[in-house]
């Protein structure tokens, strides 16, 4: 089937539905329609090698993710991958294995096949991030920079949602199980922790930076173990479910010796028993949101990484799920 058989079903000349393909503000609604009906029934597709030939873009976004296997990721894969189809482009997804030197050689391999490349939770330097802004398109997902446009979620108004309902439980002294040293988003939270600790009159206490990982979880849980916690908030879900199997594991009751709050919520967290209380992360809207600004707003290969401001910069909130992790300390005394 050609772009040929497409302009006889339509009615129009090759050239008008050429148009309709590549340059679509060319040519009135009315005929694009009718293009895209007789694409549609007789299957046809534009070729992507010509398009780009044509047009100078693949139709096509790269998506660099740290670890396929961790659960937060696919809701952000399928809320970019919703957008990159709205958006008439496909998604081509790749791994950087939780190894922060390994993003800057993917953005190389991946430049020159895609139209711009969305980063998940970079953990490259801001030098890093200006040299891959020199070759393609980038924005961000889960991280801020002064330079490149992004989406994080904001950590107010569910950390301290979080908090204050642990204080309503009677809990005094507080607990963070954070994620890696480097990790931007982690920083952000302890910040937002410790600054609603000190409004609050509650003790906190930074148990440490784990691998954002089920043996992460399980090396966290230890650690609390030697502390005088009654509460204490994870760096993600996946450390949390896996916290709560060691601590268990030691004969620790939750909630009844100790109350966990996630961060994420990702679907596993409302089916185990008890189910974890959260901060619930709108990582669909994240992904999303990421393409709309690697589309609109994103720095053009060759013109560096600028500064941003405004809707290149998107922070959405996050929310505060109480869940069976939490109880009160008087029930338990």
């Amino acid at each position: 089937m050609t772009l040929k058989d497409v302009a006889a079903r339509a009615g129009i000349s090759v050239a008008t539905a050429s148009r309709a393909f590549q340059r679509p503000e060319l040519v009135g609604a009315l005929t694009r329609e009718k293009v895209l009906a007789a694409a549609d029934e007789l299957g046809y597709a534009p070729n992507r090698s010509a398009r780009a030939l044509i047009t100078g873009r693949a139709g096509v976004y790269g998506v660099i993710v740290p670890d396929l296997e961790n659960p937060f990721f696919p809701a952000v894969l399928k809320g970019a991958q919703a957008r990159a189809h709205q958006l008439g482009s496909q998604l081509l997804i790749t791994d950087a294995g939780e190894v922060p030197e390994g993003e800057l050689p993917l953005v190389r391999t991946l430049a020159a096949q895609v139209d711009g490349i969305v980063l998940c939770s970079s953990r490259m330097d801001e030098d890093s991030l200006r040299e891959a802004a020199t070759m393609t398109r980038l924005s961000l997902v889960n991280r801020v920079s002064p330079v490149l446009p992004g989406v994080f979620a904001d950590p107010a108004p569910g950390i301290p949602a979080a908090v204050r309902h642990l204080h309503r439980m009677g809990h005094r002294r507080i607990g963070y199980v954070g994620g890696p040293s480097i990790s931007r988003s982690d920083a952000a939270r302890r910040t937002v922790i410790e600054r609603i600790c000190t409004e609050s009159g509650l003790e906190w206490t930074d148990i440490g930076a784990y691998p954002p990982s089920v043996d992460g979880g399980r090396s966290g849980a230890e650690a609390v173990l030697l502390t005088d916690v009654t509460a204490v908030l994870v760096y993600n879900d996946v450390m949390a479910l896996a916290l709560m199997e060691r601590l268990r594991g030691f004969g620790v009751d939750v909630p009844g010796d100790l109350s966990v709050v996630g961060w994420d919520d990702i679907e596993f967290s409302a089916l185990v028993t008890p189910g974890l209380s959260t901060v619930r992360v709108p990582r669909y809207d994240m992904g999303a949101e990421a393409v709309d600004l690697l589309h609109e707003r994103g720095a053009a290969p060759g013109d560096g990484a600028l500064p941003v401001a405004g809707r290149a910069r998107i922070g959405l909130p996050t929310e505060f799920v109480p869940r069976g992790s939490t109880a009160k300390v008087a029930s338990r005394q």
